[in-house]
């Protein structure tokens, strides 16, 4: 009886703690959901909105903005997360070693993601900028035709990526690095032994040794993309047409220009949903490989 009464209390400590969490991280959760069956507008009270059921997501896939800012934002996250992993993993590979310098430089690496978004947005958009921006400037100092950055889809879209991939690559780079000083020593130097050269012990060893943080990294990074807000507002407002207007800016316009709250809660809802679907099989594939790091620690280790 004693026991068991020690084993619940740190639970009965840890309660309070947890009620709180919940109830702070649940409620305004469950207004937005609430929110999504009104048709609400900032001119009322919420108990003033009439109750549209379903009405809000209905209309959501009639809606053809909302179907493009969607597929923008799919674009976005899955072109920025990819090179940005790729060159940030490739840093920490090129940058783990032991050399005269390399703190400063791993330190000047990280810089960009220290920046405030706002502050991003305006550098880029003045380096952009078609008469006095750095591109154009290098552009036509070379003699070639400059581009027209801002002003066209596929131009601003481009821009916006390559300002996101400037910023949020020192991120990857950062984890990417701890993980890689943090491998067991063990299974490289049986590597080693075995005779691997460097490209063997990156792909057979440490890759797939570093698979699980990789993983939680690029899903940290993909639910960020799909949130990403201040630098677009800032360089392109979503323009030229919907071209680089993502889900966020959709969100934001909805509520505050159009005034549409219940609306705006609807997609809200679906952005939710699907970062969670994607969260969870990622979680349930980072189990998977952590299984597999496991036993290639212990493969190695016992040859």
């Amino acid at each position: 009886m004693l026991a068991n009464a020690n084993r619940l209390t740190p639970y009965l400590f840890l309660a309070p703690a947890v009620a709180v969490m919940a109830i702070a991280l649940l409620y305004p959760i469950g207004y937005m959901v609430w929110a999504s069956f009104l048709d609400w507008n900032p001119s009322q009270r919420i108990g003033e909105a009439e109750f549209v059921g379903l009405r809000n997501y209905a209309n959501l896939l009639a809606d053809a903005a909302f179907r493009e800012s969607f597929w923008v934002t799919i674009r976005f996250a899955a072109i920025v997360v990819t090179v940005e992993m790729v060159l940030g993993v490739g840093l920490a590979l090129l940058l783990d070693r032991e050399l005269r310098g390399m703190t400063l430089l791993r330190t000047v690496f990280i810089l960009p993601m220290m920046i405030a978004p706002i502050v991003v947005g305006l550098i880029w958009r003045y380096m952009y900028h078609p008469t006095v921006g750095t591109f154009n400037k290098v552009l036509d100092g070379l003699g070639l035709p400059t581009a027209p950055w801002l002003s066209d889809g596929d131009w601003a879209f481009a821009s916006v990526v390559i300002a996101d991939i400037w910023q949020w690559t020192p991120f990857i780079f950062i984890l990417s690095l701890a993980a890689l000083q943090s491998l067991p020593r063990s299974a490289m130097e049986a590597a080693r032994i075995d005779g691997a050269n460097g490209w063997q012990m990156i792909w057979h060893i440490k890759l797939p040794l570093m698979l699980p943080v990789l993983i939680v990294t690029a899903l940290l990074r993909l639910i960020d993309a799909f949130k990403v807000l201040e630098v677009i507002l800032v360089l392109t407002n979503g323009g030229p047409g919907l071209s680089t207007e993502i889900l966020a800016l959709r969100i934001s316009r909805t509520a505050s220009e159009f005034r549409e709250l219940g609306y705006a809660a609807a997609m809200s809802n679906l952005l939710l949903i699907l970062l969670l679907i994607l969260t969870i099989l990622m979680f349930g594939y980072t189990k998977l490989q952590e299984v597999r790091a496991a036993r290639l620690v212990a493969a190695k280790e016992i040859a």
